[in-house]
């Protein structure tokens, strides 16, 4: 937790003291965070919950964080008071932001460089849907596969949060993008927010589906995150010199390429880590953010908001996003 403010303001918060089952963990009622040199502090509009917080809430994701901890990395809301060497952000201003955790609570204090304005045409729902996944889209399809106008993009699991950014994204570079997902709803939502084509990829004879949408060629891009089988099914449907995109795992299962797949497709396996993209390539980041936040003040983009829940509710968020019945990005509203 943060250290406390001179005023000591209470707030509530989700707060995980032992990781365990989304039923098991509660609101609280805790002091709100105070400011250090740098900081913003946020009241929080939305929120939102994604796959790796339900993997954090269970202690099963790569990294753990240190207990007790309030979950959350993405939200939008208004600046509630700043350190005194902020000039960027004023009292009122709306904001988004991403941080390691914190944001499903009343107020989060965040460094200013975490924090990006929020243009006023746009809702704290649809600012809590937008960093992440358009973010881990956009890095992925132009600095990672490089792809080109008039390209086939297979979007696997398109009408999730991060499938349905790659779907509008994809689309947005000039792309014919095919999105495949497991129900008639997920296909009909996909296709709502751009997509081409659609496949239903839990039927045995998908790929020949696949191989008649593309002309016998393939996809030149896939962008997956699911794993699992569907993922090697994918990439033996792979156009010569195509690119893999592996961007998670929503199945659970990490999947096993046998080598001789990339050598007989002349196909390339592209590894794309949100968490890095900062660190490692921070021209890269600075790009892709003015690329992003350009499409989202010019409306060219609109980001996916899905189911959203009120804060008390916010165990049901958690739920509908791991039985993968999820279209778009859960979010969830405070006051």
């Amino acid at each position: 937790m943060k250290g406390k403010t001179h005023g000591k303001i209470c707030m509530k918060a989700v707060v995980v003291e032992n990781y365990d089952s989304i039923d098991r963990i509660a609101i609280k009622e805790i002091d709100a965070p105070g400011l250090a040199a740098g900081e913003v502090r946020v009241r929080i509009g939305a929120a939102a919950v994604g796959f790796v917080d339900g993997l954090k809430v269970q202690g099963l994701y790569q990294t753990k964080d240190p207990l007790p901890f309030v979950p959350g990395t993405e939200f939008a809301g208004t600046v509630d008071a700043v350190a005194d060497n902020v000039g960027a952000f004023k009292p009122g201003m709306p904001v988004i932001g991403m941080a390691r955790s914190g944001a499903l609570a009343e107020y989060i204090a965040v460094p200013s460089a975490a924090l990006q304005k929020l243009p006023p045409q746009v809702s704290f729902e649809a600012g809590a849907s937008f960093q992440a996944n358009y973010l881990t889209g956009l890095y992925a399809l132009d600095a990672r596969a490089a792809l080109r106008q008039g390209e086939i993009l297979l979007v696997l699991g398109a009408a999730g949060g991060v499938g349905i950014a790659a779907v509008q994204i994809g689309k947005l570079m000039g792309a014919r993008v095919i999105a495949a997902a497991s129900t008639a709803e997920k296909r009909d939502f996909a296709v709502r927010y751009g997509a081409d084509q659609t496949i239903d990829y839990t039927k045995a004879d998908w790929r020949d589906t696949l191989k008649e949408l593309t002309g016998g060629y393939g996809p030149d891009v896939i962008y997956d995150p699911v794993g699992g089988d569907v993922s090697l099914q994918a990439f033996r449907s792979i156009a010569w010199r195509g690119r893999h995109l592996v961007v998670g795992f929503a199945s659970g299962t990490i999947p096993a390429l046998a080598f001789n797949l990339p050598l007989l497709k002349g196909g390339a396996l592209l590894g794309v880590d949100l968490a890095q993209i900062q660190k490692r390539e921070p021209e890269t980041h600075t790009r892709l953010m003015a690329q992003l936040f350009d499409w989202l003040a010019s409306e060219k983009l609109q980001p996916v908001v899905g189911k959203v829940v009120p804060f008390e509710n916010f165990r049901e968020a958690f739920k509908t996003m791991q039985s993968r019945s999820a279209l778009g990005k859960m979010i969830v509203k405070f006051g």
